[in-house]
C-alpha cells in the first residue's frame, strides 16, 4: 500500500440497497482521499436499486449519493475490476456466504448492522431506523479512518479493521 494510492473498500450485503450503500457513501464522504468506497451484494435483486430511505438519509446527512447503484459482487471479481486492499461485509447473511475469490486476496472483516429496510411502523419509524444505522456506520468509519492504515500491512490492516466490529 502506497502514500499516492488510496485505500480501496468493498463494502458487501445481501442486495446492496440500505446497509452497504450507507457505508460506501460515507466513507467516500469521510475519506478524504485516503479511501476509495465501493459496495455490491451477494445477491442484489432484478433491477435492485438503493432503498430511497437509504438515499434520503444519506441526503438529509449531507453525504453525495451521485453514482450510488445496486450490483452484484460479481463486478468485483472480474480480472480488470479495481483490487480492493479490504472487504467488510456489513450483513450477517453475506458475512456466512461463501465470497468469489477477490483478485489480491483482501483482508476481510465483518461489521454486523441491523437492516434497517426491515423494520414495520411509520414511514418516520422507518427513517429512524437508517438514521441510526448511518449514526452506527458513521462511528466505526470516524475511528477506521483517523488510522494510520497506510502503514499497516494486510495482516494488521484485516485485524484492525475486524477488532472495529466491537467498537
Amino acid at each position: 500500500m502506497t502514500e499516492t494510492k488510496p485505500l480501496n473498500i468493498l463494502f458487501l450485503c445481501t442486495h446492496n440497497s440500505a446497509r452497504s450503500i450507507l457505508a460506501e457513501a460515507l466513507l467516500n464522504h469521510m475519506g478524504q482521499g485516503k479511501f476509495k468506497a465501493y459496495s455490491a451484494g451477494s445477491s442484489p435483486r432484478e433491477n435492485q436499486k438503493p432503498n430511497p430511505m437509504a438515499i434520503a438519509s444519506l441526503e438529509k446527512a449531507g453525504i453525495s449519493t451521485e453514482g450510488l447503484s445496486s450490483k452484484s459482487w460479481d463486478v468485483f471479481a472480474i480480472p480488470d475490476a479495481p483490487q480492493m486492499d479490504l472487504v467488510i461485509t456489513v450483513c450477517d447473511n453475506a458475512a456466512g456466504e461463501v465470497c468469489p475469490y477477490w483478485p489480491g486476496q483482501p483482508a476481510t472483516a465483518h461489521w454486523g448492522y441491523a437492516d434497517p429496510s426491515e423494520g414495520s411502523g411509520t414511514d418516520e419509524e422507518k427513517m429512524e431506523a437508517f438514521k441510526q444505522t448511518l449514526h452506527l456506520i458513521k462511528k466505526r468509519l470516524e475511528i477506521f479512518t483517523s488510522l494510520p492504515l497506510r502503514s499497516l500491512g494486510k495482516k494488521t490492516l484485516e485485524n484492525t479493521a475486524r477488532e472495529l466490529a466491537n467498537k
